[in-house]
């Protein structure tokens, strides 16, 4: 029998080193120096499956399957082990049984592309025996059926079937069906923007000298926006996001939907704070160009007054990082899920923007600096030659620099499960939620001087900015907003505030308790309310 230590070599005899902790190996790097004393070391988790040698073929199937539909890098199974990780071996099952599994790949699941070899180990009945180990390399061109048509894909820990919807869904992210090139019942040119059209026309032409002689048709043909027929231009889907006038007729969810809310954290019900809802539709360029215009209608700077005596302004966010993000979840998102809406909320202290879809395959939070694999390349190229996107795959590096830049927090990405089988790419942009708190809106600040600014309490300057973002302020949203624990509180801010000159008290002068009294800036200062600069 061997000794335990003759089975576990040092760890600098392994064919790798192992600079880093075992957690972070790759299922390659793990599967090139297997032995008994890394899989002792190693517990199933995102990378690993282990199954006893009982297992039938058919099973071992689902699971190849699984991992060749899971990103970015597969994983392995190990057969002849239990689940708490100890060694039951193979070495008291047949060689026909053995061969099964060996062969489980081609028989069950020929899609799957599957290495094995077999490592010696100590059974736990202290027996000389072996376990097979499995990687299965993530299929980055197709998704991985089993031979009866199923599919599989690893959630958390679980590995879960994929619907016929789902498994479309991953063959347009696989690029196995070119949901861009699939043509459209729409007709050109009476259900087209031709405005948008003749932007695009032009600016190909501006890139592409050669084609200065085609006809309109014959550059969209070229540009793989679709095809003629006996002289007639056929659209295809990525031609109808970009430019027809009405492009929910074909996919309802080509929308972006606004919400304003009203504190740090979305509630429903009798708490509901959404403040405000803005529906945007139409084609890719006009849901960016409007989505700009909202965001930007309802963003502020805040300024503060240096010991220097001179205001210094700093936005919410950069433009280059929420104008990416808008673009991103535009252009990348999935047009599969044809009735699901990009949505951005704006709350106190982040902009949040959801997008329908997972990450595109191999992209993940982790790489997704360094990597650069678009989901709808034509589309994405279309908006390019528009000015509407950068021509180089840095747009995420820029959103991280421009936030650098201004002492933000980085970009966050994540991916969501819905829960009912589908996922969505949220991407978080917090902002410096001090400066709504101890800075000024920079526009009142400039109207009210730096007399003024400097000798405002925190309680006036952040009473002035409710009022430049929401245009007015009564006694018991003052008391909110200052935490007070009496109405009474709040009224006598804002009486002080009033008698400073700082802001007008609208009231009725005939009603003893007038419910609709409120505060406003004085008249000088109405032009930089919500309701002018900041509204929408």
């Amino acid at each position: 029998m061997w000794s335990t230590e003759r089975c576990r070599p040092h760890l600098s005899q392994l064919s790798i080193p192992f600079p880093r902790h075992y957690a972070l190996l790759s299922p390659s790097e793990i599967y090139e120096a297997v032995d008994e004393n890394l899989l002792n070391r190693l517990t199933e988790d995102r990378r690993l499956e282990y199954k006893s040698a009982r297992i039938h073929g058919r099973e071992l199937g689902d699971y190849f399957s699984m991992w060749a539909n899971t990103v970015p890098d597969g994983g392995l199974v190990v057969v002849g082990m239990d689940d708490d990780g100890k060694f039951t071996g193979c070495h008291n099952i047949g060689s026909d049984h053995l061969n099964s599994l060996e062969k489980a790949s081609y028989t069950y699941c020929p899609d799957a592309r599957v290495n094995s070899k077999r490592v010696a180990v100590i059974a736990k009945d202290g027996s000389d025996s072996f376990v097979v180990v499995f990687k299965v390399d993530y299929r980055e061109d197709k998704v991985a059926r089993t031979a009866s048509g199923q599919a599989f894909i690893r959630r958390g820990d679980e590995k879960r079937e994929l619907s016929e919807s789902e498994i479309r869904e991953l063959e347009i992210d696989k690029r196995q069906v070119d949901i861009e090139k699939e043509l459209v019942p729409l007709l050109f040119p009476d259900d087209f923007d031709l405005d948008l059209v003749q932007r695009f026309i032009d600016g190909v032409k501006r890139v592409h000298q050669p084609l200065q002689t085609y006809r309109d048709i014959d550059v969209l043909e070229q540009r793989h926006l679709g095809k003629i027929d006996s002289g007639i231009f056929k659209p295809n889907t990525a031609c109808a996001l970009a430019f027809a006038r009405d492009p929910t007729q074909l996919f309802h969810g080509c929308q972006i939907k606004f919400l304003r809310v009203d504190g740090e954290v979305e509630l429903s019900g009798d708490r509901y704070n959404i403040i405000k809802t803005v529906p945007i539709e139409g084609p890719v360029p006009r849901l960016l160009e409007e989505a700009a215009s909202v965001i930007d209608s309802q963003l502020r700077d805040f300024s503060r007054l240096g010991n220097d005596g001179i205001f210094y302004t700093a936005p919410e966010y950069p433009r280059e990082a929420w104008y990416e993000a808008i673009v991103n979840a535009c252009v990348h998102r999935s047009y599969g899920l044809k009735n699901m809406n990009v949505f951005v909320k704006m709350f106190d202290d982040k902009l949040v923007i959801e997008s329908p879809g997972g990450f595109p395959p191999l992209v993940t939070p982790e790489n997704i600096y360094n990597s650069h694999h678009p989901r709808n390349p034509t589309l994405m190229r279309a908006m390019f030659y528009m000015g509407l996107v950068k021509e180089h795959a840095e747009g995420t590096k820029r959103m991280r620099d421009t936030m650098r830049e201004m002492l933000l927090p980085e970009p966050k990405f994540r991916q969501v499960e819905s829960g009912i089988g589908f996922s969505q790419v949220v991407v978080t942009l917090h902002n410096h939620i001090k400066h709504r708190k101890v800075w000024i809106d920079s526009d009142v600040a400039t109207a009210l001087g730096e007399a003024l600014t400097r000798n405002l309490s925190l309680e006036e300057k952040r009473v002035l900015n409710f009022i430049a973002e929401h245009g007015k302020i009564n006694v018991s949203q003052c008391q909110r907003l200052l935490g007070f624990a009496k109405w009474h509180s709040g009224k006598r801010v804002l009486r002080q505030m009033a008698d400073k000159g700082l802001l007008k008290h609208m009231h009725s002068k005939t009603v003893l308790r007038d419910n609709s009294a409120h505060y406003v800036l004085p008249d000088a200062f109405k032009g930089l309310t919500g309701n002018g600069k900041k509204d929408v």
